[in-house]
């Protein structure tokens, strides 16, 4: 391998594939180097930006000869934007490449041979994003609103966003307009001053319906709050609610703890098998309905064809989305969720649907599943694991291994720690029956995945 000493600051080299954070591998004479905004089978002129011991990262001077896969983006603001990154690559090669991400990882990381299915794709690839978050900030004449360019804190102002239902961009073009005239400025990050830090949207794809929340750099509401959301909720269709969250932190962290409604409703409700869930401001929620009924019905499919009459664990469970959508391929359902407003809103949405077999209990995971081995153990036939990016600790995999009698359903949407924790349950003596991805998040490198685990 070549010393990092004694690589050329510029070079021409051959895409080879993506890694999971979305760059193109190139190699030289051996040295990894990863660039930016490229596809497999691109051949670019690169320069050497950072160096490290092991790896490179470069960035395209010139495009020399294009990949077979590219594609013209179908958004003009692809390239500054950089929320889709892969927009530029054909969609199913994008699925080709995710399944290869997940692979990858499994191979690196946990050293086994697993079934790794085709990627399972959105039903929607525009229009597939139902929640919105939009950092704030202001110019002498304008609010703007929009996302970060890649790697800085510099918004793009966007006006139209084909990933986003067109009636987000009309109410985010509303706020911009009708901000300033209700006398509420744009948050300036570098003063931590200004009013208005973010716009954040969750909106229904069952009725179109938003709830519209503004977050501020404000402690407590204010006359120009209240005027601003009631010409959101009156002049504008489909609003359910318009409410103020208060955020004085100097965090990167968009919501604050208190959120107050203002105007209407503080829930937008969407469907999850034939089920209807509310979705607050605070919920847990997958941004793309459409994949996420798709996962929820391929999990509920697999337990009816391979589990009778049931007991399910829901762990980490927000509001419960798939304790209620199991709850009528299963004996019983229990629930476990440490965030209370979670837990109350389930269980609102529990009796709304009418459902008598799935039981709630607010409570961290760790402290419930102590608990439940003091009672019972092997007390359950299935436990679902719907961890955050972070994954499970060793620790909750060991409580799930001593509760669940025949299988694990672990979803996960980082490929990294789902090897890693995979590693660590093949090591005690589990077997992995396959690995399926699915596609939450069209023309990004994210993807979502199923594993089901044999005990």
């Amino acid at each position: 391998m070549q010393a990092v000493k004694d690589l050329p600051k510029e070079l021409d080299v051959c895409i080879e594939k993506l890694s999971n954070l979305g760059y193109g591998i190139a190699k030289h004479n051996g040295f990894v180097i990863f660039v930016t905004d490229v596809a497999p089978g691109d051949k670019v002129r690169i320069r050497i930006v950072k160096k490290n011991k092991n790896f490179a990262h470069a960035i395209v001077l010139e495009l020399l000869s294009p990949s077979p896969y590219r594609v013209k983006p179908f958004c003009p603001l692809q390239k500054v934007c950089g929320a889709c990154q892969l927009q530029f690559i054909d969609y199913n090669y994008q699925l080709k490449l995710k399944k290869d991400i997940v692979a990858d990882a499994v191979r690196s990381i946990c050293g086994a041979e697993i079934e790794i299915r085709d990627v399972i794709p959105s039903p929607k690839q525009i229009q597939y994003r139902h929640k919105i978050q939009y950092p704030v900030s202001e110019t002498k004449s304008s609010i703007r609103a929009g996302y970060y360019k890649t790697g800085t804190h510099e918004l793009v102002n966007i006006k139209y966003c084909p990933i986003q239902p067109t009636y987000c961009d009309e109410i985010i073009e509303f706020i911009r307009q009708n901000a300033k005239k209700c006398g509420i400025s744009g948050y300036n990050e570098t003063e931590h001053s200004g009013l208005l830090r973010h716009i954040v949207i969750r909106t229904s794809s069952l009725n179109q319906k938003s709830l519209v929340i503004l977050v501020v750099n404000a402690e407590g509401v204010r006359a120009e709050f209240i005027e601003l959301a009631r010409k959101i909720y009156t002049e504008i269709d489909n609003i359910a609610g318009v409410g103020i969250n208060y955020n004085v932190r100097k965090t990167n962290l968009i919501l604050g703890e208190k959120t107050e409604i203002l105007e209407g409703d503080g829930f937008i409700e969407e469907k999850l098998c034939d089920r209807v869930f509310k979705v607050g401001a605070k919920t847990f929620f997958q941004v793309n309905p459409y994949t996420a009924d798709n996962i929820f019905r391929y999990v509920k499919e697999y337990i009816s064809n391979h589990s009778q009459n049931s007991v399910l664990l829901d762990a980490y469970a927000g509001i419960t989305a798939f304790g209620i959508c199991m709850a009528d391929v299963a004996k019983k359902v229990v629930s476990v969720e440490e965030v209370k407003e979670s837990v109350a809103l389930a269980d609102v949405i529990v009796r709304e649907n009418k459902i008598k077999n799935v039981e709630l209990h607010n409570k961290d995971a760790a402290e419930f599943f102590e608990s439940e081995l003091k009672k019972r153990k092997k007390g359950y036939d299935i436990t679902i694991l719907d961890p955050p990016r972070k994954g499970c600790t060793e620790k909750s995999l060991d409580y799930a291994l001593q509760l669940t009698k025949e299988k694990i359903i672990y979803v996960s949407c980082n490929p990294a720690t789902l090897a890693r924790d995979l590693k660590y349950l093949i090591a005690q003596g589990c077997r992995v029956e396959f690995i399926q991805p699915f596609d939450m998040f069209p023309h990004t490198y994210h993807v979502e995945s199923v594993a089901v685990i044999n005990l």
